[in-house]
Parts: C-alpha cells; sequence; structure tokens
C-alpha cells in the first residue's frame, strides 16, 4: 500500500508539473529572450538576456498605460469582490435560515445564473440605458453579478454549519437583523470569505471577455486586454507579449500560493451540511 501511495505522489507531481510548471517556465524563458530569438519560439536558453530591456518597454509602452491598466484592474477586482461577498453572504444567510415559499424560485434563479450563458447584447442594452456602458461602475456591477451565484451555493452550504442557537442568543441579547448577520453569523463565515476573495479575484483579475464587451478602449484597458499592445495580425512582438503575460501571472500566482490551503478548506467546510 505504501509502494502505491509513494506512485501515485510520484505521478501527480509529474502531472503538475508538466501541466503548470513547464508553461511558466516557457513564459519566463521567452520573456527574456531578444526579439529576434523569442519569435522563434523555441523552449531554449536565450543566448542574450534582454530581461529588463522588455520590463521597461512593457512597462513605459503608450505612456505607462499598462500601469494604468493595473489601477484599473484592481478596483475592479477589489470593488467587485466586496459586492459579491456581502451580498451573498446576506442572500446565503437569509436562504438557509429563513426558508419560505419563494425559496424555490430564488434557488431556480441561482442555479441558472451557474447554468445559464450570458448574453452580452442585451446585457450592453440594458448599460446604456443606465448610463453606465464603457465605465468601470458598469463593468464592475457585471462582474458581482456573473460571480454572485457561485458565491451564494458556498454562503449557504457553509451557514448551514453554524448552530442556530448563536442566533437565538443573539436575538435574546437584544439583537436586530442586521447586528445578528453582522457581528454574530458574518465573523463566522471567514474560511468560506477567504477562499471566495482568492478565487473571485483571480478570477476578475483574469477576466478578458468581459472588459473587452463592455469597457472598450484604451483609457479604460484592463490588465488583460494591454496585451493587444503586442500582437496583431501583422506584427508579433513575442518578447514584450510574454514579459506582459508574466506581468499580468504574477499577483494571481502570489496570492495563490499564500492561500491555497484556506481555499481548500473554504470549500470543504460546508460540503457535509447543506
Amino acid at each position: 500500500m505504501s509502494t502505491r501511495r509513494w506512485l501515485t505522489g510520484i505521478a501527480a507531481i509529474a502531472v503538475s508539473v508538466v501541466v503548470f510548471l513547464v508553461p511558466f517556465a516557457f513564459i519566463v524563458i521567452q520573456a527574456i529572450k531578444s526579439p529576434a530569438e523569442a519569435s522563434e519560439l523555441n523552449f531554449s536558453w536565450p543566448t542574450q538576456f534582454a530581461g529588463w530591456d522588455n520590463l521597461v518597454e512593457v512597462v513605459t509602452f503608450n505612456d505607462n498605460m499598462i500601469l494604468r491598466a493595473f489601477v484599473n484592474s484592481t478596483i475592479l477586482t477589489v470593488a467587485s469582490v466586496v459586492i459579491m461577498v456581502v451580498l451573498a453572504a446576506m442572500t446565503g444567510y437569509v436562504l438557509q435560515r429563513r426558508p419560505g415559499r419563494l425559496n424555490p424560485v430564488i434557488n431556480f434563479f441561482v442555479l441558472a445564473g451557474l447554468i445559464a450563458p450570458p448574453a452580452v447584447v442585451p446585457t450592453i442594452w440594458v448599460l446604456q440605458g443606465l448610463g453606465l456602458f464603457k465605465t468601470l461602475p458598469g463593468l464592475i456591477l457585471i462582474e458581482a453579478t456573473y460571480g454572485l451565484s457561485f458565491c451564494i451555493l458556498l454562503f449557504r452550504a457553509f451557514v448551514a454549519t453554524i448552530p442556530r442557537q448563536l442566533d437565538e442568543a443573539a436575538v435574546l441579547d437584544g439583537a436586530g437583523p442586521m447586528r445578528l448577520f453582522f457581528q454574530v453569523v458574518f465573523p463566522l463565515l471567514r474560511p468560506v470569505i477567504v477562499t471566495l476573495v482568492v478565487v473571485q479575484s483571480v478570477a476578475v483579475f483574469n477576466d478578458f471577455a468581459n472588459p473587452l464587451y463592455f469597457l472598450p478602449g484604451n483609457d479604460n484597458a484592463t490588465a488583460q486586454l494591454t496585451l493587444y499592445n503586442f500582437q496583431t495580425q501583422s506584427l508579433s512582438q513575442y518578447n514584450l507579449l510574454f514579459m506582459d503575460i508574466l506581468l499580468i501571472t504574477i499577483p494571481p500566482l502570489v496570492m495563490y500560493i499564500f492561500f491555497n490551503r484556506k481555499i481548500v478548506a473554504g470549500m470543504t467546510n460546508g460540503a457535509i451540511k447543506g
């Protein structure tokens, strides 16, 4: 049995190296190559290191566009995740603790949010009617809405693990609904909050399609859209493109490395009861 486990562990490590580390190593190698060597797209060590020159050129390209893009992506990520976490936590708590006739209907729409594909043209029409098309607040609402269903399901499952006696004790002490939720229940949701903050932050920060559809324009560019700066139909600057990819990859990678254990804990804590 021990030999079998050992072989399984070795196989898992090998698969992880092939799937994750090899592509990341390819990106790093291409990012430090000269333009001529990077254009060959070979998995080989560069003969001429140009990493610093590539980094400076990417950062200063188009009047420091990538810096503005990182600021936009940071604002978009933080605002969207805050809205998702707060609204989903309140909704999940109510659905779990206050069953009623409307619960099946609400559950249907929550599941529909996971299954039904987003409709781009009607969404643009709604944003135009609200005056939010091509604006960062409009994209924040889009990202928060698209991620809300997944967050609600996790919060609802986790709330089921919290004893109802805590709610009753808080009510007996005179706590109102808002105080009961934010001072008693919400702090107990910390494991799943950390999980959703990390998962949804990475998802929003790495999102490419929604900013492309709902926030076009160089002034509103997010980090992912800066990839268009170095690749066109007639010219591809692969050394700068891969350096840009490397810069975009670092923030989600660092966040995942620091919080990977808490992600697993938050995903599994509510899996037993629900």
